[in-house]
């Protein structure tokens, strides 16, 4: 079976929706769990709404071209997400863990929204492309504030965790 190039850019579309709905759940409970972290935190908790937003606009999207919204892969994403948020919780560097996990998580994003500019472009559906090279722009830039702090919360975490009384973790 064939498939138009519209087509594809639905399935890629519902595909970036049911994405950014994981990434929404991992990010509250990295966000909710940050105690000694407040720059990473605010930048993560800003990031919750700037998600949330793209999710919106991905469903006006997805809707424009006579699409449902993927709910049954959302409710997925999200139960795999707070698994993984779980699990993250238990380890005693989560914080350093968690800043490279969000940064390769970015950067998977960043690769679909390229594609979906591309697919969106070919399909003729420059609003959709403006929409995806937005969203794109907002991941790039998720992604360069997390490698512009690495060191930083990573000297952090390590100042923490080598003093006595102070917990490092979160």
């Amino acid at each position: 079976m064939t498939r138009s190039t519209t087509e594809r850019l639905l399935k890629w579309l519902q595909d970036a929706y049911t994405m950014e709905q994981e990434a929404e759940t991992m990010l509250k409970a990295m966000a909710g769990r940050l105690e000694h972290y407040p720059e990473l935190r605010g930048r993560i908790e800003a990031h919750v709404a700037e998600t949330r937003q793209q999710s919106e606009r991905l469903e006006t999207c997805i809707r424009g071209l006579d699409g449902s919204i993927p709910v049954a892969r959302g409710m997925l994403a999200d139960a795999m997400a707070a698994m993984h948020a779980a699990g993250n919780s238990m380890m005693s560097d989560e914080v350093a863990k968690g800043l490279g996990i969000s940064y390769a998580f970015e950067h998977m994003e960043i690769a679909s929204y390229r594609a979906l500019v591309v697919a969106a472009r070919e399909a003729g559906r420059e609003d959709v492309a403006a929409v995806c090279a937005q969203i794109l722009q907002e991941e790039e830039a998720m992604a360069d504030w997390l490698l512009q702090h690495q060191e930083s919360v990573i000297l952090a975490f390590l100042a923490r965790e080598t003093t006595e009384g102070v917990t490092a973790k979160r």
